[in-house]
C-alpha cells in the first residue's frame, strides 16, 4: 500500500462529512511511500519514533499529533521520522465522533451493553458523550477496579450519589469540561468517565451526584486508534499493525 492507497482507505473508514466538518487530521511526514508495517499509538512523540524506527515501522498512525503549543516538538519528530524514513498520519476528531471510534471503543473495552448515543459534536453546543448501559446494575467500586484493569492503570473516582452503575456517559481524552458532564446528567447518567479532571470537573460532579471516573488522556484512546488500525488492515490485508507501547507517563509516579 501507498500513501494515496492510504488516504483512500481512511475515506472509506469516514463520512466525507464528517471529514469536511473537522480538519484536524492528515499527514505530518511522508518519508516513506511504501507502507508494510504499520505502527499505532496515542501521541506522536520522539520516543514512538525510536520504538518505530526499532520495530522497522513505515507509517505511525495516532490520534494527536505533535501540538503546536508543546513548542518544537513537531520540528523534532519531523527530522527525526526524517532520518528513520517513516511517514505519520493522525487523525483527531473524526476518530472522536466516528461511530466506531475513541469513545465508542472504550465502550466495548468496558463491556457496555447497549450504546444508546455515539460521541458527538455540533458548533452551537460543543461535545456531546457518548452514552451506554448495561444490563445489570454493577457496583461502583467493582466496576472502579475492572476500568483499572483494562487501562492498567489506576483510575482516579469520586462516588457523588448513592446509585449502582448502570447508564454511563463517556467522554475520552480531554473530557474535563462541565457542560459536557451537564450533559451527561441531562441523559440520565449515573456515572461519567473521562481521561482528564480539573479542579471544576470535581466539583461540577459531586454537585450534581454524578459518579466520575478519569483515567488518562493517553490510555482512554488508545482503543479508538486501535479500532482504525484494524479496519485499515481488514481492507489492506498484506498490512502489517503493530502498537507502539507508550508509558503512563501521564502518572507521575
Amino acid at each position: 500500500m501507498n500513501l494515496h492507497e492510504f488516504e483512500k482507505t481512511i475515506k472509506k473508514l469516514f463520512s466525507s462529512k464528517l471529514l469536511e466538518e473537522h480538519d484536524d487530521y492528515g499527514f505530518t511526514n511522508t518519508s516513506n511511500d511504501n507502507i508494510n508495517k504499520i505502527g499505532y499509538a496515542t501521541n506522536l512523540s520522539l520516543e514512538t519514533i525510536e520504538q518505530a524506527s526499532q520495530l522497522g515501522i513505515d507509517l505511525i498512525v495516532t490520534h494527536h499529533d505533535a501540538w503546536d503549543f508543546l513548542y518544537g516538538l513537531r520540528e523534532e519528530c519531523v527530522k527525526k521520522m526524517q532520518e528513520h524514513n517513516i511517514s505519520h498520519f493522525w487523525i483527531h476528531s473524526p476518530l472522536d465522533y466516528v461511530e466506531f471510534g475513541t469513545c465508542t471503543s472504550l465502550m466495548r473495552v468496558l463491556e457496555v451493553d447497549k450504546i444508546t448515543k455515539y460521541s458527538s459534536y455540533n458548533r452551537e453546543d460543543g461535545d456531546f458523550p457518548g452514552i451506554g448501559e448495561y444490563s445489570n446494575l454493577l457496583d461502583f467500586n467493582h466496576f472502579r477496579e475492572q476500568m483499572c484493569i483494562k487501562l492498567n492503570e489506576p483510575v482516579r473516582a469520586w462516588k457523588n450519589n448513592n446509585k449502582e452503575v448502570q447508564r454511563i456517559g463517556i467522554l475520552t481524552g480531554a473530557g474535563h469540561s462541565s457542560s459536557i458532564i451537564q450533559k451527561a446528567v441531562n441523559e440520565g447518567c449515573d456515572t461519567y468517565i473521562t481521561g482528564e479532571a480539573t479542579l471544576y470537573t470535581i466539583q461540577y460532579a459531586e454537585f450534581v451526584g454524578i459518579n466520575l471516573l478519569v483515567g488518562s488522556h493517553t490510555f482512554t484512546e488508545i482503543y479508538g486508534v486501535e479500532t482504525l488500525v484494524q479496519k485499515i488492515v481488514e481492507l489492506n490485508s498484506d498490512i502489517i499493525a503493530t502498537e507502539l507501547k507508550e508509558t503512563h507517563f501521564e502518572l507521575n509516579h
